[in-house]
């Protein structure tokens, strides 16, 4: 059960997809699986140093980090990505590329995003001081069939990684975990609660 595959987070800026990456992470290396997150912010800066935000390079972007993380699972690793990857057509490229792919959609109203923002990006790309800003002044294309959607404006993030952990041994992706209770053991969908 210990085949590696990618996990992938979907979804604006701010809708809480590093955060559950992390948090999913840690509970997956407790469970004995190895595990690299590859986070959008931290890809652009490495791996994609000098692409912009054009169409095109959004798409160079996102199929550098489909390429690592297909490279991780091939080797038994759990590679999750953390990236907006706005464009439906390029995730879909990405996972047709994998065996195992599981898609992860952090979907957030605009209006909590940008009370959620504490660096104001929002706000001025509202005002349309940031050009090419996803959600905003570039489009954002919803996956259409993610193996599971996520409103982080509706659920505390106990709950959403403990849904994400449950789905994924439901999916066979990871094995269920069993926890002892004085002899008797319980199936747990693992995560903080």
């Amino acid at each position: 059960m210990n085949q590696g595959f990618t996990l992938w987070f979907t979804g604006l800026s701010g809708a809480g997809k590093s955060t559950l990456a992390n948090l999913v992470a840690d509970e997956l290396r407790r469970r004995g699986h190895r595990v690299e997150i590859l986070d959008g912010d931290e890809v652009r800066t490495n791996l994609s140093k000098g692409l912009g935000f054009s169409k095109e390079d959004r798409d160079t972007n996102i199929r550098r980090i489909g390429y690592v993380c297909n490279l991780l699972a091939r080797n038994g690793v759990i590679a999750i990505s953390a990236a907006i990857s706005p464009y439906r057509d390029v995730r879909d490229e990405v996972r047709r590329a994998h065996s195992r792919f599981f898609e992860v959609f952090m979907k957030c109203p605009l209006d909590t995003l940008v009370e959620r923002d504490v660096k104001g990006l929002y706000k001025k790309a509202l005002a349309g001081e940031i050009k090419s800003f996803t959600g905003v002044s570039d489009p954002y294309e919803e996956p259409l069939n993610p193996e599971l959607t996520i409103d982080s404006s509706l659920e505390q993030v106990e709950h959403s990684l403990a849904k994400l952990v449950a789905t994924l041994e439901q999916k066979n992706f990871i094995a269920r975990h069993a926890v002892s209770t004085g002899g008797a053991h319980k199936i747990s969908a693992g995560g903080s609660r």
